[in-house]
């Protein structure tokens, strides 16, 4: 099938390796000229496990191109995928310009028949806008439907690759048949293709992330609650996971959710209730939890040294915001140097793939290193931000020659408060007594 996918961030990146890696014949467009020219080299501008990998096998079969000619991207193409950001405007909404602008160059590229599909996160309704755009550029007969993505970053190609469920919305059959017969392939043990209208499909993915979200700001809640009563919100959890009706996932408290999709996501669903004069209190009191919560770590820090804060050395393990990534979009970290750096801390940090995105934002402020060891060297505390599996067993013992004292601010519960105590550290988490 000849599929054209428009955007190669994040979403659109993996969408096009992925279909090309199952025959279809893809082309990936994006006006960003020195993105598309590195793509047409094999280097990635993301960091993705296994996606430079799948993106090179297919550039070298010739079943993946990529353009900055949308045109050319587009003309032929039985699909045509709207993959552009939708970031947040000053009121928390989606702002939708990029999308709009999007199908307005597919309907003026249009040489026949496609299926226009948003796979970008949009709000309830955007279907209907993006046929206007296209139909205010073309004469072409062409169909639109919704297919969000459900990608967790650092294990996007699983996703993709085995879904756990593709949510397609449309209204016409032959828009159906076309993307049932792309997604075949996909699911061909276990049909999970789901059919609704657009505006459904729409909201699914908005409910979806904050639902998701929700669990996070319940178990950060509680665990609050838990250092005010002595309980170890460790016992809590597992007792709660174990509970069928309930389950074990996203249950982990820490410092907060961040990234591009839980944030965002969760404002611009508040923002589509409060448009149709609604209000989603549910959310707005996560929304509210998760921001107190990314200031949690920092709180427990200047607790402890009190007014001797200033002139310290923390360090970081950890800036991205979730294992597996280099999206410090949203990231606790963030929150979390910035209140260090306001109380005259000096900030050194490191972290497996985030260094880049945190250097660029913060130049010579924060002291980054290639080794975590090198980073801890002379502080005066390490913080874990981020659960990196190497951050998970390190040498406790070198750990402790290195720090100026042995004290421990674990923001994601990744050791276990008895034995850190027994190995001599002052130990902090969330939600441990």
């Amino acid at each position: 099938m000849r599929i054209a996918v428009l955007g190669t961030g994040y979403v659109g990146l993996v969408a096009g390796a992925g279909f090309s890696d199952f025959g279809n014949d893809v082309v990936c467009a994006d006006v960003d000229a020195g993105k598309i020219e590195r793509l047409k080299r094999g280097e990635i501008p993301i960091y993705e496990p296994g996606l430079d990998r799948l993106v090179l096998a297919n550039l070298k079969e010739g079943r993946l191109r990529f353009t900055t000619d949308i045109a050319e991207a587009v003309a032929g193409a039985e699909v045509v995928f709207i993959a552009v950001g939708t970031p947040s405007a000053a009121d928390g909404s989606a702002d939708l310009s990029y999308v709009i602008a999007a199908a307005e160059s597919i309907g003026r590229a249009l040489t026949g028949w496609a299926v226009i599909v948003d796979k970008s996160t949009v709000p309830v309704g955007t279907a209907e806008k993006v046929r206007a755009a296209v139909a205010r550029t073309t004469t072409q007969p062409f169909s639109v439907a919704s297919n969000p993505e459900f990608l967790k970053e650092g294990d996007a190609l699983n996703d993709f690759m085995k879904p756990d469920r593709v949510v397609i919305g449309c209204d016409d059959e032959r828009a159906r048949e076309t993307l049932h017969a792309l997604y075949k392939p996909f699911v061909r043990t276990n049909d999970r293709v789901i059919f609704m209208d657009a505006r459904s499909a729409e909201l699914t993915k908005y409910a979806s992330n904050a639902f998701l979200a929700t669990r996070i700001s319940f178990m950060n809640d509680m665990a609050n609650l838990c250092e005010r009563l002595g309980v170890d919100v460790e016992h809590v959890r597992r007792g709660m996971g174990m509970d069928p009706r309930i389950g074990p996932k996203f249950l982990f408290p820490g410092i907060g959710y961040g990234g591009s999709c839980f944030p965002k996501d969760v404002k611009a669903v508040m923002s589509t209730a409060r448009e149709v004069g609604g209000e989603l209190e549910i959310l707005e009191a996560v929304h509210r939890v998760n921001e107190r919560q990314k200031r949690r770590l920092a709180d427990k820090i200047a607790t402890h040294f009190g007014s001797s804060l200033r002139g310290r050395t923390v360090c970081l393990w950890g800036l991205a915001f979730k294992p597996g990534t280099d999206d410090i979009r949203e990231a606790p970290a963030l929150s979390i140097i910035d209140s260090l750096l306001a109380e005259g801390v000096t900030v050194h940090a490191h972290d497996p793939a985030a260094m880049g995105p945190i250097g660029a934002l913060y130049g010579d402020r924060v002291r980054l290193f290639d080794s975590n060891y090198e980073a801890a060297r002379g502080a005066d505390a390490l913080a874990i931000l981020t659960e990196w599996h190497e951050f998970r067993r390190p040498n406790f013992e070198r750990l402790k020659e290195l720090l100026r004292q042995p004290l421990v601010f674990d923001g994601r519960n990744i050791w276990d408060p008895v034995e850190m105590r027994a190995l001599g550290f002052t130990y902090y988490g969330i939600g441990r007594p």
